[in-house]
């Protein structure tokens, strides 16, 4: 039974009343004061005691999950941001967690800090967004002015060189995209890479593709060594079926320094370029282009990561696309676990295979 006192005690306006609250609230004018507490309560139609519990995530056998997920629903509607710095004075904590990714130079990025942030949100949390400044090189201690302000780091595989500072202090740290037989990490979120990998190998294996070029990205990084096994296991056993990889810089003009090496040699050319990335492989349709060749009639193109870029190309990039928002959310949500002390959420996001233009039957030898 619940208790007098307890936040859900207050009497719950009808839905109309709750409905009403919500457009009148959403409805302010631009330069208005932000929503309050009060606001998310009276939009929710429950008590600001209840608002309390849920977005300091301290509801659970206290509030009903309906009721938090209608507390959730207000705060977004009405853009509600909590005040995490009175907040942690209350609770000794920062609510506060670190993420830590390459330089923001592609859409993923963002997206993955999207998916993050939004998660955080509805749990009270904030995210500092930490963007290897140099890319996928040397990148300063993100530690300068944050260590003793975090809660938590969750980091991408691919900034390498600033997880030396983030693996020596105490803080609990969430892998993206990384190995996960990898002592240390509290948690480990990935994407379903290999088999990715194998149902686009299948998809030119099945045109009739046979002689493929793989223009590897030059990064050390666990994702890329993934996708280079994949591919060559995929192709193991095929009759006829050659691999020849070049390495190339994570760019546009490194895919068209590579693609052109790939076919202008000498020698049988590859009817398929296998791309680690979708600027590698804008820089293959580049390449192909400026030698007269003709996409896919003469060479088909592959991509990875599904970026707005693959649909802005002519044709149409075929590429894997990878659910970048949901890495960032399971990321949050994996670390808001370690932080509570429950096993975060195993199992890898599955990757979709987007068939478009750039790719075709080769043409008979």
């Amino acid at each position: 039974m619940t208790s007098p006192d307890a936040p859900e005690s207050v009497p719950v306006p009808a839905r109309a009343g709750v409905r009403a609250a919500r457009a009148a609230l959403a409805g302010r004018p631009a330069g208005a004061r932000p929503p309050t507490s009060r606001d998310v309560a009276s939009a929710a139609g429950v008590s600001q005691a209840t608002v309390s519990l849920v977005l300091g995530d301290k509801w659970r056998g206290r509030v009903s999950e309906r009721t938090a997920d209608l507390v959730r629903q207000a705060a977004r509607e009405l853009g509600y941001r909590p005040n995490l710095a009175a907040r942690s004075l209350r609770l000794g904590r920062t609510r506060t967690a670190l993420l830590v990714v390459p330089a923001m130079t592609s859409e993923f990025f963002a997206q993955v800090y999207a998916g993050a942030a939004r998660v955080a949100a509805e749990h009270g949390f904030g995210v500092v967004l930490y963007p290897s400044p140099e890319g996928i090189g040397p990148a300063r201690d993100p530690f300068d002015s944050a260590r003793t302000a975090l809660d938590g780091v969750i980091a991408s595989s691919m900034a390498a060189d600033a997880l030396a500072s983030i693996r020596g202090s105490d803080l609990p740290l969430v892998m993206l995209d990384s190995d996960p037989e990898e002592p240390g990490p509290a948690a480990h979120v990935n994407l379903d890479i290999a088999d990715g990998v194998r149902r686009l190998t299948e998809h030119l294996l099945d045109l009739g593709h046979r002689h493929f070029t793989h223009i590897a990205a030059d990064v050390d990084s666990w994702t890329f060594v993934v996708r280079a096994r994949a591919l060559a296991d995929a192709l193991t056993g095929v009759p006829d079926a050659a691999l020849r990889t070049i390495r190339a810089e994570l760019s546009v003009d490194g895919g068209r320094r590579a693609a052109e090496q790939a076919l202008g040699t000498s020698g049988v050319r590859p009817t398929a370029l296998v791309c680690d990335d979708d600027f590698l492989a804008a820089g293959a349709c580049k390449a192909a282009h400026r030698l007269g060749l003709r996409i896919p009639d003469d060479v088909s193109v592959t991509g990875f990561d599904g970026l707005t870029l693959a649909t802005a190309l002519e044709p149409e990039l075929t590429t894997l696309a990878l659910p970048a928002e949901q890495v960032g959310a399971r990321g949050m949500l994996a670390l808001l676990a370690v932080l509570e002390g429950r096993p975060a959420q195993t199992g890898n996001l599955p990757v979709s295979l987007a068939v478009r233009g750039s790719t075709a039957a080769p043409r008979p030898a």
